[in-house]
């Protein structure tokens, strides 16, 4: 038994055509359904398409969004939250960068005895700080 390829088909409608189906379905003669089986034409999409293309963009549904009057405002409000600890972080990020840097400095240009005599006065949580600090060096 041989094989038989089946071409495909596709179809192409004219501009003409294209405003003749729009103008019907914007006056109201013909609904998407119908316009669909009186023409054959394959798929609601295609004549969506036409209708956003060519219509007056009645037909087609649309989409709104009801918000309480205050909604919009406290979006705003956590949306210039969020960029304000974003830059506070950023801040304290750049600071501890900054004291780590100031760390090694000192570490590397005192003495032994000196670093013994200034870690005598820190506070055991300070003490830990710096310890940790220093553990982090490269």
């Amino acid at each position: 038994m041989a094989k038989q390829s089946i071409a495909q088909v596709t179809l192409r409608y004219s501009e003409a055509f294209k405003l003749k189906v729009v103008q019907e379905i914007d006056k109201g003669r013909l609904t998407i359904a119908e316009a669909t089986r009186l023409y054959e034409i394959n798929g609601r999409t295609t004549i969506y398409k036409w209708l956003r293309k060519y219509g007056k963009d009645q037909v087609i549904r649309r989409y709104v969004r009801i918000e309480m009057k205050d909604e919009k405002s406290i979006l705003q409000e956590q949306k210039d939250r969020i960029k304000e600890l974003e830059s506070a972080l950023a801040s304290v990020t750049l600071h501890n960068i900054c004291l780590q840097s100031y760390v090694e400095v000192v570490n590397e240009n005192i003495s032994e005895a000196e670093k013994k005599t200034s870690l005598s006065r820190l506070s055991p949580e300070q003490r830990r700080t710096l310890e940790r600090l220093l553990s982090k060096r490269p």
